[in-house]
């Protein structure tokens, strides 16, 4: 069952993001530079454990079952344990780690963050099973509101939003945004309307832009890309974006 959480203002979350990244940097005595040292923050500041494990085993969930999805993160409210998925231990996988650090960031900044208030009633009973996590993070509940805070979260903390600012005006010289022309996406049958994007993204300088920045930041260019959208900074052109009262780069 997935867990119910009231809404959130996205200003209010990435404002707790900020607020724990400056907590950090006052405990550690140092200025916040990117890429986020995510597992500083969990593990030291936050004092969150950490495991490995196979999540599917674990939880008795085939790999590939049907409308399962992917498990990628668990979590335990209650204690602060954090299991994350065997497939994206940076150790045995090094070349997709930043899929490894957003996960940790979303376990451990948005879930323990946002949501551990709930953990007392989250079980709905005194005798319901501890043993089980409060939350398990499947890619089929992306859209659930409970993932979407903790996604915005992890994106919030990984990419702050005065630093990506920075970095895009070291790239372009000011803080216009960029604009997706529709005339520049291929369209592959099957594909997604999220995947026909970012195929058309690394065709032009908009996907050089996103390249750089995520590996200055450490993410992959697709939570970069994503990011820069939600900050104003990269529009589509033809879809509903929010007004920005400045002249557009076109890539």
């Amino acid at each position: 069952m997935t867990l119910q959480v009231p809404y959130l203002a996205d200003e209010a979350i990435e404002r707790d993001a900020e607020a724990l990244l400056a907590q950090f940097a006052h405990a550690r005595g140092m200025a916040i530079r990117a890429p986020i040292p995510i597992e500083d923050i969990i593990e030291k500041h936050l004092k969150l454990r950490v495991e490995f494990d196979d999540l599917h085993r674990l939880f008795g969930v085939p790999r590939n079952g049907f409308g399962v999805g992917k498990i990628f993160g668990a979590i335990w409210l209650e204690t602060g344990q954090i299991y994350i998925d065997e497939s994206l231990d940076p150790e045995e996988h090094p070349s997709i780690e930043e899929f490894y650090r957003f996960t940790l960031a979303h376990e451990g900044g948005g879930h323990w963050r946002l949501h551990r208030f709930l953990a007392n009633t989250a079980r709905g009973s005194l005798f319901a099973d501890a043993q089980q996590p409060t939350v398990v993070c499947r890619t089929s509940q992306a859209k659930e509101r409970v993932e979407f805070q903790a996604n915005l979260y992890a994106s919030s903390l990984l990419m702050p939003r005065k630093l990506v600012m920075q970095a895009w005006c070291q790239r372009f010289g000011n803080d216009h945004p960029g604009v997706l022309r529709r005339q520049d996406r291929i369209v592959v049958p099957g594909d997604t309307e999220d995947e026909i994007l970012v195929r058309a993204f690394d065709r032009m300088r908009a996907a050089e832009a996103a390249q750089l920045l995520a590996a200055q930041f450490f993410v992959s260019p697709t939570a970069m890309r994503i990011r820069l959208e939600r900050l104003g900074l990269l529009h589509r052109e033809g879809l509903k974006t929010r007004i920005v009262a400045r002249p557009a780069l076109f890539f």
